[in-house]
């Protein structure tokens, strides 16, 4: 189309130049005119806008130091006490701000950090409880003087220690139950150490034992 507009005007001066009446003359210099502003227009729209180049932005290359571990001061020492529904842990420990103190429950532990007392860190945990507890129940109330931690059964009962231990009890009162297993343990011991004549005594004791006879057989050893 610029092409075109450029033929044009080069024709329409030709004629110009050739043209004498005034109102040709004024029709042909209207007609230069706008195909000039035409031509103007079309190279304007042509032309390729300037790009800016882009900036780049600066990036930090600064990293954020990573802090270091808590490091922690156990507390070995606490005292504790229980009723029938729950379990109280004492720590004594004085100037403890309430929102530094973190507490984590599980059903077989506690875990008590205590954060910057003095420009340090405390812990008390116990990694094993004697039985279980209920997490969601759990609380800590911060005292000026000392910590105290609640902690809820699972299951109502006294606790023989807060620490896990084996149950020792139950192996013992199994044989209190059967008296007769210790006499019948005694009776295997002699019958695998006596002469013939005590392992016949000794067999027919325990075949009488076995039939509600024993005290009358046990008589004769």
């Amino acid at each position: 189309m610029a092409e075109e507009v450029v033929l044009d005007l080069e024709e329409l001066r030709q004629l110009q130049n050739i043209a004498k009446r005034p109102r040709v003359l004024n029709l042909i210099s209207s007609e230069i005119c706008n195909l000039e502003k035409l031509r103007e227009s079309a190279s304007v729209s042509n032309a390729k806008p300037e790009v800016e180049p882009a900036v780049p932005v600066p990036v930090s290359s600064s990293v954020k130091p990573v802090s270091p571990a808590a490091n922690y001061a156990t507390l070995g020492t606490f005292s504790w006490d229980q009723d029938n529904e729950k379990v109280k842990v004492y720590i004594s420990l004085e100037g403890v701000d309430e929102d530094k103190v973190e507490a984590e429950f599980k059903p077989m532990s506690l875990d008590v950090k205590i954060h910057d007392l003095q420009g340090k860190n405390y812990r008390c945990a116990i990694p094993k409880l004697h039985k279980e507890i209920v997490p969601e129940k759990c609380k800590v109330l911060v005292k000026p003087k000392r910590i105290v931690v609640t902690m809820f059964k699972s299951s109502r009962g006294n606790w023989m220690d807060i620490h896990y231990k084996e149950d020792k009890i139950k192996p013992s009162l199994e044989k209190e139950k059967d008296p007769m297993a210790g006499i019948m343990d005694m009776m295997k011991n002699m019958y695998e150490g006596g002469d013939e004549e005590m392992k016949k005594t000794i067999a027919k004791a325990w075949t009488d034992a076995r039939s509600g006879k024993a005290g009358d057989s046990l008589k004769g050893l």
